[in-house]
């Protein structure tokens, strides 16, 4: 344990520091600050040490030095318990620094706002990152706060152990600081890379170790902030094969932002059930109906609120996790009567724009891909055009192609998934699946569309499609023999679309 006795506050945000400000007071911490900050806590009539009292130097060159001195630094990194670091300490005057709030300048945000470099440039933090670092490196003495996340934690802490901290605390603080030390240096790397889209790269953020990872022999661990995304409502932990099912779930949802109700059920990434209705409970049951057997043990997720109509349908399946935008509260504690059911709340954050895979000694960053063609985007290729409920069955069926593995295909009527042959070596093979499967749930497939993520090298797939009663189809084109695929739906009566455009998923 360490008694905190002093601390240094020198902040940009100042939003959530006066509960802090007023802790350290009562319990009699020693106070020093600057500029703003030292301003800030003044005018809460606390008394405060200014930095230059230390160093014997105002702040110069416009601020951009003000803590950057050895009666500052020397204060945080000096070691305790060696005799010869305590001696210099007592020579030079150096007082110790127990504890360091401090949080950076908004580089970040000041990319995005389309400031002048000028202005960028002066929000790259130097003395503020430096302060994080020594106060992470020393954290057998000192307790660096470099968040205002944080705050609440902090002040739990301080309350709880009467202004002192643990090793395990100040440990966990300095892993977590040089996380956002990371973070900022990197950002900062992108844009002098020329990545002026701040979030073209995801950044490297906190650490959440897993369970195990895709099997119980691999170990894993999560970099980000599940919390912004997701209020967990109930349930077990969030395994790592969990975390990519529930990825897969809002890629595909998020495709489904119109007025109608959907639902999807994802298994091993790749939607088993998706469908639209006029209410949740009959876009549920709709998307159950497509694969009720895969449906078990899978993710769900919805793009309303679950009512508990559509709760007591959920109730009936074993589901690792159901996803929503808000639960009524008697479907809550209908649905958390399953004890290791996983409840999540969705939250409204921006997701990276940028896919990063590591591959052989490298990584790999790409686009989303954010395109989806709808009808307007379509080119009629055939004599025979598709009905308008066609078109939408084809944009329907486009969209659940998109998210399925290569090679993929996806067979729908309006508003529903009927069955998808995913993850093929051959575009038939996938064909011959999707079929195979309509029929083991009783479904027949007269009238229906079917979707491609490719280009049809031969005309094979529309002859298969044809026998199976399907009537219009949805492909890239870009085939050297397209032709072959047009003229046979030309000579049997079948509507196809071309879109210009590949959705490969790998």
């Amino acid at each position: 344990m360490k008694k905190v006795a002093s601390a240094l506050l020198s902040v940009y945000y100042k939003d959530g520091l006066e509960p802090i400000v007023r802790l350290l007071h009562e319990q009699g911490v020693t106070l020093y600050s600057t500029g703003g900050t030292q301003t800030f806590i003044e005018q809460l009539g606390i008394p405060v040490t200014p930095v230059e009292n230390l160093t014997g130097y105002p702040s110069i060159f416009g601020g951009r030095v003000k803590t950057l001195h050895p009666a500052v630094f020397g204060g945080i990194l000096y070691r305790r318990d060696l005799p010869e670091d305590v001696a210099q300490a007592q020579q030079h005057q150096i007082p110790a620094i127990d504890m360091v709030v401090v949080d950076l300048y908004p580089f970040e945000e000041t990319v995005a706002s389309g400031a002048s470099a000028d202005d960028i440039i002066e929000k790259i933090d130097i003395g503020g990152i430096s302060l994080i670092r020594a106060g992470a490196k020393n954290f057998a003495d000192t307790l660096i706060v470099s968040s205002r996340d944080q705050y609440e934690d902090v002040f739990n802490i301080l309350t709880a152990k009467k202004g002192s901290t643990e090793i395990a605390d100040r440990r966990r603080y300095a892993e977590e600081a040089f996380a956002t030390t990371t973070h900022y240096d990197s950002t900062i790397n992108r844009y002098f890379r020329g990545e002026i889209d701040i979030n073209a790269v995801p950044p490297i953020m906190k650490a959440v170790p897993l369970r195990y990872g895709e099997n119980p022999h691999q170990q894993a661990t999560f970099y980000g902030d599940l919390d912004a995304m997701f209020d967990k409502l109930h349930g077990k932990e969030l395994s790592f094969n969990n975390l990519v099912d529930v990825d897969a779930c809002i890629q595909l949802i998020d495709e489904f932002s119109d007025d109608s109700a959907a639902f999807a059920i994802i298994k091993h990434t790749n939607a088993c059930g998706v469908a639209t209705a006029t209410t949740p409970k009959e876009a549920y049951l709709t998307a159950l109906a497509c694969d009720p057997v895969s449906a078990f043990g899978g993710v769900v997720v919805t793009n309303r609120p679950v009512d508990l109509e559509t709760a007591e349908e959920l109730n009936k399946l074993f589901m690792e996790i159901l996803i929503a935008p808000g639960f009524a509260p008697e479907a809550q504690a209908l649905l958390q009567s399953k004890k290791n059911r996983i409840l999540l709340r969705r939250k409204l954050v921006e997701l990276p724009a940028k896919l990063v895979k590591t591959i052989l000694n490298g990584v790999l960053a790409q686009d989303k891909d954010n395109r989806t063609e709808t009808g307007a985007d379509f080119k009629v290729v055939t004599q025979k055009a598709p009905t308008e409920s066609e078109v939408r069955a084809l944009e329907f069926a486009l969209k659940v192609c998109k998210h399925t593995k290569s090679n993929t295909i996806v067979l729908a009527r309006e508003g529903r998934l009927i069955a998808s042959g995913v993850g093929q070596t051959s575009r038939v093979d996938a064909l011959k699946q999707a079929i195979e499967k309509a029929h083991a749930f009783g479904f027949g497939l007269a009238g229906s569309v079917m979707a491609s993520d490719a280009f049809f090298p031969f005309p094979d797939c529309v002859e298969i499609a044809k026998q199976a009663g399907i009537t219009a189809v949805i492909q890239p084109g870009g085939s050297i023999r397209d032709k072959d695929s047009i003229d046979y739906c030309d000579q049997h009566g079948l509507a196809m679309v071309t879109t210009g455009v590949r959705h490969f998923k790998h």
